[in-house]
């Protein structure tokens, strides 16, 4: 039995753990608030809130529902439209919640199938410890698509609700134990006995865990899978992930956390891009980690989005994978308890064919921390500036002393029918500097590496040009 609070009601259910949080809230509890849009994550009308208990508090994040499986929510607190709404206030019907009355004022929603979305994400915000500010409002929201309203009306909605959190001198210290959200009926009182409530649930939650797919699969021919994230998984193979048996890793605290181990970083292979972002040993390493990792997906996705996941998905053009291949980062994996150790850019077989067995999983991602010294730097250029798949993304990590570069480490994606390491390019950057010549030469000898192909992203000859153009961009930004 897989066991998570919904709304204000403990759930009990065993329908299957690959069924998406989407259908369960409409179909099997006839919740329609939350919409069914694209199915992939990408326009944010399923959004809801996932509050999960850490270090002893409630944290909350909106996430896409379309493809997060039911199976990655044991022991958290599930929030759809009707868990915020005002029937669950004890107020008069009618009243509008702070938020969903901001969206109202400011005439930011027509048609209403992504309003629920925006209400969410920024319900979600006033939840979180971010500072109030339009930046972090927006960037809160950043995974919600309107074709209605231009999102002016929108921004002037985000707004106010930043202003309300702005002029409560306490608020920010009362966000995470909710009484300001529930003072100002953002949420109702029912979310004061959560905490408590998630308590009760922890055991169940790790023996769910341990127990691997609660309901196994209707069909044994199905192929079994290793569960992360899922963010890829069920926009590729939707129907087939519902009864396919899996092991599931997102909830195991084992495989989540970043730490510096001597000269190591350790990420758990479920760590989130989120996790990532938040972490402040990541931002210490990586001054402009919060630029990078912005033209990462959007924030609903990099919350459930695991890093390992990334890495095994295999895409040619995946970002995370990129960003590590420069970071010149090891996996450690796992079969039943018997660990090997490879290098990612040794990882990668050919197109979607990686150096891991079908009972291997990713337990641990690691890379040694980089001089105080050197230069890290991701670029990435698609079709849209963000929320998009990349055309061609690259990352560059290299040290230089006395104006000669004395390590380089350069990935790209889309080049080539894997995440690619320039091996050539990098070895050729050893002990020039770092000039126009430099630089020119080693795009000529880039264009020897790489092999990229004709598709919907842009032609071969665009690829190479735009990879030569990033190349560029890495030695600007150092300048």
């Amino acid at each position: 039995m897989l066991k998570f609070i919904l709304n204000n009601t403990d759930i009990s259910t065993d329908v299957a753990s690959g069924t998406t949080l989407l259908d369960f809230v409409r179909s099997n509890r006839h919740l329609k608030g939350t919409k069914s849009g694209c199915r992939e994550g990408d326009c944010g009308a399923c959004t809801v809130l996932i509050g999960e208990l850490k270090n002893g508090e409630i944290e909350y994040q909106n996430a896409t529902s379309c493809i997060t499986p039911l199976g990655n929510l044991a022991g958290k607190h599930v929030v759809t439209i009707e868990g915020v709404n005002v029937q669950n206030m004890g107020n008069t019907e009618g009243v509008l919640t702070p938020v969903q009355q901001a969206m109202n004022d400011e005439a930011a929603t027509q048609c209403g199938f992504c309003t629920v979305g925006f209400v969410m994400s920024m319900t979600g915000f006033c939840l979180s410890s971010d500072v109030p500010n339009k930046d972090n409002m927006i960037a809160a929201i950043d995974g919600n698509i309107c074709r209605c309203t231009g999102y002016k009306s929108i921004e002037r909605a985000a707004d106010r609700v930043v202003d309300l959190l702005k002029n409560n001198a306490n608020s920010l210290e009362n966000h995470q134990n909710l009484a300001f959200p529930i003072e100002k009926n953002i949420v109702p009182p029912y979310f004061s006995t959560i905490k408590n409530r998630l308590e009760t649930l922890k055991n169940d939650a790790e023996k769910s865990h341990q127990n691997g797919s609660q309901n196994g699969s209707k069909n044994g021919s199905l192929k079994s899978y290793f569960v992360g994230g899922g963010t890829d998984l069920y926009v590729q193979k939707h129907a087939e992930m519902v009864y396919a048996p899996a092991k599931r890793l997102f909830n195991d605290p084992i495989l989540r956390g970043i730490k510096q181990v001597g000269e190591w970083v350790e990420m758990g292979a479920s760590a989130t891009v989120s996790d990532m972002k938040n972490s402040e040993l990541m931002n210490q390493i990586l001054p402009n980690l919060q630029a990078h990792l912005k033209l990462v997906s959007s924030t609903p996705i990099r919350n459930i989005a695991t890093i390992a996941g990334n890495f095994v998905n295999a895409s040619p053009i995946g970002d995370m994978t990129v960003f590590f291949l420069a970071l010149d980062s090891v996996l450690v994996l796992n079969n039943g308890g018997i660990r090997r150790e490879i290098a990612l850019k040794n990882f990668y077989k050919g197109y979607k064919s990686l150096d891991k067995t079908a009972d291997e999983f990713v337990e641990t991602i690691k890379f040694k921390i980089p001089e105080t010294t050197a230069f890290f730097n991701f670029e990435k250029v698609c079709k849209r500036t963000y929320l998009d798949i990349a055309s061609v993304n690259t990352a560059i990590l290299f040290t230089a002393k006395n104006g000669l570069i004395e390590k380089a480490n350069i990935a790209a994606g889309g080049v080539a029918p894997i995440p690619f390491f320039l091996k050539k390019t990098s070895n050729f950057l050893i002990g020039k500097s770092i000039s126009e010549s430099t630089i020119l030469a080693a795009i000529d000898i880039m264009q020897t590496e790489i092999a990229p192909i004709s598709d919907v992203r842009g032609t071969s000859e665009y690829k190479r040009f735009l990879l030569g153009q990033l190349l560029k961009a890495h030695f600007l930004r150092e300048i």
